[in-house]
C-alpha cells in the first residue's frame, strides 16, 4: 500500500466515521425531541398545579383563620360556662341557706 492508498484509506474511513456520527446525532435528536403539542401539554399542566397550589394556600388560610374563631370562641364559651357555674353555686348556696332559715322558722316557732 503506497502513500496515497494509505491517505484515501484513511479520508474515507474519518469520511465514515463522520457520518455515522452525523447519523447516530440526528437519531439522539429526532427520538428525544419535544414537540409543540407536549410543550402545550406542559403548560397546561404548569399552569393547573399553579392553581392547585393557590387553592391549597387559600384552604391553608382559611382553615388558620376558622381555627382562631373556634379558639376564641371556645374561650367565650369555657368563660359564660365558668360564670355559670359560679351562679349555680351561688344559687345553691343560698338555697341551702334559705332552706335552713326555713327550718329554723318551723322548728323553733
Amino acid at each position: 500500500m503506497n502513500r496515497t492508498e494509505f491517505i484515501v484509506t484513511i479520508a474515507v474511513i474519518l469520511f465514515v466515521a463522520f457520518c455515522l456520527g452525523w447519523f447516530a446525532n440526528w437519531l439522539v435528536h429526532r427520538f428525544s425531541r419535544v414537540s409543540q403539542s407536549d410543550i402545550g401539554e406542559l403548560d397546561k399542566l404548569a399552569q393547573a398545579v399553579h392553581e392547585a397550589e393557590e387553592m391549597r394556600d387559600k384552604a391553608i388560610a382559611y382553615m388558620e383563620q376558622r381555627e382562631i374563631d373556634m379558639n376564641n370562641k371556645l374561650s367565650q364559651t369555657e368563660a359564660e360556662l365558668g360564670a355559670a357555674m359560679e351562679g349555680l353555686r351561688v344559687a345553691r348556696t343560698e338555697a341551702e341557706e334559705l332552706r335552713s332559715y326555713i327550718e329554723r322558722q318551723n322548728s323553733g316557732g
